[in-house]
């Protein structure tokens, strides 16, 4: 006996289950909280604009405050805009601190520690990902439990140590001791290994060598990863304050972040707008940096996140 399939009638599918117009569709993903519905899209902007407050707000009331008078800072009720501007602030920072030592020595400071992190962590994490040697394992577990231990536990026999060798008040005694390379081991070795196989086994076929596969073959693939790596260590490095502080007996290796102590210090705590033109000051530098990286930062710190 011969079965007869009926075709589905309008409005229905070949199980049985109802088509959906396009209006009904659009209903039911307002319904869901559809992202693209009118609610959804309120939601977002409004949870945007609530995030712009929270992080902008201070930042723009620094930047107010570095412009105004002693007693418009003081203003009862606050005032938005400064009236009358006083960039006089900024000259001030310069006139009353060394300060234009304390931005050379963060940049020389910030400089070396990024360049020894990055090569350190670049050399390393090639090392582990590519090359076998007996306990390299274990090496590497040991380079990850070093990240699980605060730095405020080496201070004192960092101290010891650094004094012992005649190193303090020196560039070198503050650089030695924060040129750990545990993050970017970590960060760049499993970045690596998530390189195409093909690629690698190509260039070995091809008889190149430490140095050419590393030059020639990984970094160009590791450009986004390894901007992000620089990023970061750019901006804790210049953010150094405990070590340096600890290091530091005068102007000639103090960094910006001591500055802006002496400088809080010298002014008393009654008048900020020196201070907070200092604070921008030292700002900048760092802004200027993150604008110019960060695509590559976003792009490295999401690979691998979605795979096509």
């Amino acid at each position: 006996m011969s079965t007869v399939v009926l075709p589905p009638t309008p409005g229905t599918t070949v199980e049985g289950e109802p088509t959906l117009t396009a209006a009904q569709k659009r209903r039911r993903g307002m319904a869901a909280g559809d992202p693209g519905s009118p609610a959804g899209r309120i939601a977002g902007y409004a949870a945007m604009v609530l995030a712009a407050l929270v992080f902008l707000l201070p930042l723009y009331f620094i930047v107010i405050t570095s412009l105004k008078t002693h007693g418009d800072i003081y203003s009862n009720p606050i005032s938005w805009i400064p009236e009358p501007f006083v960039p006089g602030n900024y000259v001030d920072v310069f006139n009353n601190l060394n300060f234009g030592m304390y931005l050379r020595n963060s940049l020389i400071i910030t400089s070396v520690l990024t360049v020894v992190e990055v090569t350190l962590g670049v050399l390393s994490a090639y090392g582990f990902a590519f090359l076998r040697f007996p306990g390299r394992d274990l090496l590497f577990v040991l380079v990850i439990g070093s990240l699980m231990v605060p730095n405020q536990i080496t201070i004192i026999s960092n101290y010891a140590l650094v004094a012992q060798w005649g190193w303090r008040n020196t560039f070198i005694g503050i650089i030695v001791p924060l040129a750990g390379v545990a993050f970017g081991t970590f960060l760049m070795r499993n970045h690596f290994l998530s390189l195409p196989t093909e690629i690698m086994e190509a260039a070995e076929m091809d008889h190149a060598g430490f140095f050419r596969t590393l030059f020639k073959v990984v970094l160009p693939m590791s450009w986004p990863t390894l901007s992000a790596f620089t990023l970061i260590t750019v901006v804790t490095e210049w953010n150094q304050y405990l070590w340096p502080f600890l290091i530091a007996s005068d102007d000639s290796v103090i960094p910006l972040p001591i500055g802006l102590t002496q400088l809080q210090d010298a002014e008393g705590m009654t008048n900020w707008g020196p201070v907070m033109a200092g604070t921008v000051i030292t700002t900048i530098p760092m802004l200027i940096v993150f604008a110019l990286l960060q695509k590559q930062m976003i792009k490295g710190l999401t690979a691998g996140a979605v795979k096509g």
